[in-house]
């Protein structure tokens, strides 16, 4: 009777694995390539056991063939890079505010490794990252996030096909969103540095044989970091409160 049973549940383990260890690949905090890719999947093992015995009633019996398998462990991929790569996004949105920051404050030229990329980033957006990343435990995110796991069986159900134009009419609005979010994160600094540089040009005009970019330079790092400083929290806030709204899209009501 044991021996019934096993190809069943090896088959509904490993389209729950495929599902949440691909959330697990892509989900911000969880992703982070400073955390080995051992460790990502043990996490990922452990939590489809545990949720083994709440999602597992959503599917059906083995596909009589390989193809069939295949399919739908396909599906189940898909799924979850949907909703990973849409919460990604969000974090890109943060990288293309911060380095619109460092170019207005000149510190463009300050790059290093992102831990969330694997490439090279400006040393603000990394640090605006970790800030990122730690405000996500700190306001307990990460549990929404693991609701937006369990959830995505209600909004995607196993027995129904994929929504494909829909899913394509979000994937566009979510990148136009990342876009405009890294707008308004830089949006301060933009001014500031439609304003500075306004005034260096007309300096550079009074007065032409003074080099006023190169020596106005450190000004406009000590004064950028001053304007940094006094918005970090109030962008952060914002910031979270924006990745929190696109988290509940996932959370069924």
């Amino acid at each position: 009777m044991l021996l019934e049973y096993l190809p069943q549940t090896a088959f509904i383990f490993m389209l729950i694995f495929a599902r949440f260890g691909t959330l697990f690949m892509l989900l911000p905090a969880f992703s982070e390539r400073n955390i080995a890719v051992r460790i990502r999947l043990t996490v990922a093992l452990m939590f489809t056991l545990m949720m083994y015995p709440i999602v597992s009633t959503h599917y059906g019996t083995v596909p009589a063939n390989l193809i069939g398998v295949l399919v739908a462990m396909g599906k189940e991929i898909v799924i979850a890079m949907l909703i990973g790569l849409s919460i990604r996004l969000v974090t890109s949105a943060l990288q293309i505010g911060a380095t619109t920051i460092a170019f207005q404050m000149g510190l463009s030229f300050a790059m290093g490794p992102d831990s969330a990329t694997g490439g090279q980033s400006v040393t603000l957006g990394r640090f605006m990252s970790t800030v990122a990343v730690t405000l996500i435990f700190v306001t307990d995110l990460h549990y929404v996030m693991i609701v937006a796991m369990h959830d995505s069986y209600t909004l995607f159900p196993v027995n129904q096909g994929l929504p494909v134009g829909d899913m394509a009419e979000f994937a566009v609005q979510t990148v136009a969103g990342a876009f405009v979010v890294g707008t308004k994160i830089a949006a301060p600094f933009i001014v500031y540095g439609l304003v500075f540089y306004f005034g260096l040009g007309l300096l550079s005009r009074l007065m032409p044989q003074l080099q006023v970019f190169f020596i106005a330079m450190p000004a406009n790092i000590t004064i950028g970091l001053i304007l940094f400083m006094m918005l970090l929290i109030t962008i952060m806030t914002w910031y979270m409160g924006h990745l929190e709204e696109v988290l509940g899209r996932f959370v069924a009501s």
